[in-house]
C-alpha cells in the first residue's frame, strides 16, 4: 500500500503564489519543463532516473486536514483557498523520457502539462525527486563502465543521507548498473536483488577466523564469501579462507574472499596467486573500502583480479558533486485560447530559458548507436 503523499512537501513559496493566482483568477493552462544545466562530475552524459517514484507520489497528492490546519495556523491563507486546497488532486500530464535514458543538459526531460496551480505546487517535489535519482543513477552507471561494465553492487545505506536517501538511491543505483543492494528493504519494494557477505564483527565475534569462516560456511555454503582483512589479511585470513574453501571444494562448492581495506591492487594479486596455488581458481575476489569510479578505473588498468565491487558512499550520496543541476521553468501558458511562448531572460545567459513546447528527437546511426539529439518545438 502506498504512503500518503503530502503536499506540504514544498516550499512556502509555491504556496504563496497559487493562493494568489487563486485569488486573481489566473489558473491558465501552462506547460513547465524540468531540465539540467550541466553534466554531473565533470564527465558526458547522465541517466535520467526517478520518474516511477515521481508518478506515483503524484497520484496520491493530497492536503490532509491536519495539513489544512498547519497552514491556518501560519495566519497567512485566506479560508477560500484553504477549503480550495482540501480537494486538491493533481490532475494534469506528465511528458517524460523513459527511466534509463542517456540524457544531456539543457532538453526537457520533463514536460508538466496542466493547472498554472497545480503545475506550480508540484515544481519542490518534482526537483526533489528526478535531481537526486538522476545524480545517483549516473554515478552508478560511471562506476559500472569504469568496472569494465563488471559486477558492481551497491553497499551504501548506512552511508546514505537518511531513510529516504537510501532508498531512493538503491533504486537509482540498480537503474544507473549496478547488480544487486545491500539494503533488503529495496530489494523488496523494487525488485532489487539483495547480496550480502559478513561484518568484521562476525570474525571478532567467535574464537578464531577459521571458526568463524567454518560457521558461516555451514549456513550458507551456496553463498560463502568471506572477509579476510580482520587481521591479517594474506596470513590468518587468506589461510582459513584457504581451509574453508578447499572443504567446500570438496563438496561441489565454491567460495569467495572479501578485501576492505588495504592496498587493494597488491593484496588482490596476492590472494590471487594464493588461491589458484591451492586449487582453489573458481574463487573469487570482491572488493570493497570507499570505492568509486576512478580507483575502479585504475585498479582495472594495473591488472587487478578482482571479480565484483562493493561501492558504498560515493554512490549513494553522489561523492563529489553534490545535485544536479535540474531547473522547472515555465516555457507556455494559454492567453484566450492559444498557447504563448514563455521565456526567462537572465544577466547570466545560462539561465536564458528556450521559450515554448519542446520535443526531443534523437539521431542514431544503422546500428542504433545514438548520434545526436535535436531539440525542437513540439
Amino acid at each position: 500500500m502506498k504512503s500518503h503523499v503530502s503536499a506540504l512537501f514544498t516550499d512556502l513559496y509555491e504556496l504563496t503564489m497559487i493562493q494568489g493566482y487563486y485569488e486573481y483568477d489566473n489558473n491558465p493552462e501552462v506547460v513547465f519543463d524540468m531540465f539540467f544545466r550541466r553534466q554531473p562530475f565533470g564527465g558526458g552524459f547522465s541517466i535520467f532516473a526517478g520518474l516511477d517514484d515521481l508518478l506515483d507520489q503524484l497520484e496520491d497528492l493530497r492536503f490532509q486536514a491536519d495539513e489544512i490546519d498547519y497552514l491556518r495556523s501560519l495566519g497567512i491563507f485566506k479560508e477560500s483557498f484553504l477549503e480550495y486546497l482540501e480537494t486538491f488532486r493533481f490532475t494534469g500530464n506528465i511528458y517524460a523520457m523513459a527511466e534509463g535514458s542517456v540524457v544531456f543538459p539543457g532538453e526537457p526531460l520533463i514536460r508538466v502539462h496542466g493547472s498554472l496551480i497545480e503545475a506550480q505546487l508540484i515544481e519542490g517535489l518534482l526537483l526533489n525527486t528526478i535531481n537526486f535519482q538522476t545524480l545517483i543513477a549516473t554515478k552508478s552507471a560511471r562506476v559500472y563502465v569504469a568496472s569494465n561494465e563488471g559486477k558492481v553492487m551497491e553497499f551504501g545505506l548506512r552511508r546514505a543521507q537518511g531513510g529516504d536517501g537510501a532508498m531512493s538511491a538503491s533504486r537509482a543505483a540498480y537503474i544507473g548498473g549496478a547488480s544487486a543492494t545491500s539494503n533488503t528493504l529495496a530489494g523488496k519494494r523494487y525488485g532489487i536483488p539483495v547480496r550480502g557477505t559478513m561484518a568484521h564483527s562476525w570474525i571478532m565475534a567467535f574464537s578464531s577466523e577459521k571458526e568463524s569462516f567454518e560457521k558461516y560456511a555451514d549456513l550458507y555454503p551456496d553463498t560463502t564469501v568471506l572477509l579476510i582483512d580482520t587481521y591479517s589479511t594474506l596470513t590468518t585470513g587468506l589461510e582459513a579462507a584457504i581451509e574453508v574453501g578447499q572443504r567446500l571444494k570438496a563438496k561441489g562448492k565454491q567460495i569467495g574472499v572479501r578485501l576492505d581495506s588495504g592496498d587493494l591492487e597488491y593484496l588482490s594479486k596476492q590472494v590471487r596467486h594464493r588461491l589458484d596455488e591451492a586449487g582453489l581458481t573458481d574463487a573469487t575476489i570482491t572488493a570493497s573500502n570507499e570505492l568509486n569510479e576512478q580507483i575502479i578505473h585504475q585498479l582495472i588498468t594495473n591488472g587487478s583480479p578482482i571479480d565484483s565491487w562493493g561501492v558504498g558512499t560515493s554512490m549513494v550520496t553522489g561523492g563529489d558533486a553534490a545535485s544536479l543541476t535540474g531547473v522547472y521553468k515555465l516555457a507556455s501558458k494559454t492567453e484566450n485560447g492559444t498557447a504563448v511562448a514563455t521565456v526567462k531572460v537572465s544577466n547570466q545567459p545560462a539561465k536564458t530559458t528556450n521559450p515554448g513546447t519542446k520535443q526531443v528527437y534523437r539521431f542514431r546511426d544503422a546500428n542504433g548507436t545514438p548520434l545526436a539529439d535535436l531539440v525542437a518545438l513540439a
